[in-house]
């Protein structure tokens, strides 16, 4: 049996009026949704759906304004639980620069582990071996500011890692980035999870992203409108745009040539093309 990491319960977060005359609202209204250890989930959803708004209660950020949410067994119902709950689900959020604290990489990616007093030998061995993982051990006593992009939100993923967290919450981590960054990103996302097992929630609204998860969850004014396999989300392609989102270019160039089932990947294209023209040419 399959044991969940976030569970959230009926969740709803209102933002309260600000001084300066912004009215509240609602950003998230009664949303029930458990992520499992070790699943990869992409939530997608345009701009202000409330998917963000969901990440930072998952990662006590913020506390809902109703329902419940628990990880790992721990209730978020107070600024005391954060520290303990962001030790077991860490997030990385979309602008790189603003997550680096240190002048050197390696002491960026030990900051964390110090806060929580572990002792230095072990710091050392945590952060070789985060950055190992991201591939960024080469770079470990670069200046931050002289990293690309990716390389930068690599290093924060390295920063959680060093953590030893569970899990990782990613809030539009390539949403800044150029192609070459997104892939960097992506590829060190997919073996965290993969390879080691951590569970892993992207935020994100690029669809070939969300084409390599597990689940897919849509969101849309603040509510969640569907749950499940990549396949069976982007097969929905009309139901999709009517909430301002599409399908990864492969499936709708798969769908204008007539193909019925629902292709993912370029890979995926390349195959069913070929094979009908190895078809039709025998």
């Amino acid at each position: 049996m399959r044991e969940k990491l976030i569970e959230l319960n009926n969740v709803t977060f209102t933002y309260e009026a600000d001084e300066d005359g912004t009215p509240g609202y609602t950003a998230v209204r009664d949303v029930s949704l458990d992520i499992y250890k070790g699943e990869f989930v992409a939530v997608l959803g345009h701009n202000g759906s409330g998917k963000s708004t969901l990440a930072k209660m998952m990662n006590a950020i913020y506390e809902p304004t109703e329902g419940t949410v628990t990880v790992n067994g721990i209730l978020v119902d107070s600024e005391e639980k954060g520290d303990e709950i962001r030790r077991i689900v860490g997030m990385v959020f979309q602008n790189p620069d603003n997550q680096i604290v240190a002048t050197i990489v390696e002491d960026d990616v030990a900051f964390g582990p110090e806060n929580l007093g572990v002792e230095p030998s072990e710091i050392r061995r945590r952060v070789d071996e985060a950055l190992k993982t991201v591939g960024m051990y080469e770079l470990r006593e670069r200046e931050p500011h002289k990293l690309s992009g990716g390389q930068k939100q690599r290093v924060a993923i390295a920063g959680v890692l060093a953590m030893q967290t569970q899990g990782i919450i990613l809030d539009e981590p390539t949403a800044m980035l150029d192609p070459t960054g997104r892939e960097e990103v992506l590829k060190t996302i997919i073996r965290l999870n993969r390879e080691i097992g951590i569970t892993v929630v992207l935020i994100t609204h690029f669809m070939d992203e969300a084409v390599q998860a597990d689940r897919v969850v849509v969101m849309d004014k603040g509510e969640i409108i569907a749950d499940g396999t990549p396949r069976e989300i982007f097969a929905r392609g009309e139901f999709l745009r009517e909430h301002s989102l599409d399908v990864p270019q492969s499936t709708e160039l798969c769908r204008r040539l007539g193909f019925e089932e629902c292709i993912l990947t370029p890979a995926e294209c390349v195959e069913k093309i070929s094979s009908v023209l190895g078809g039709a040419a025998q």
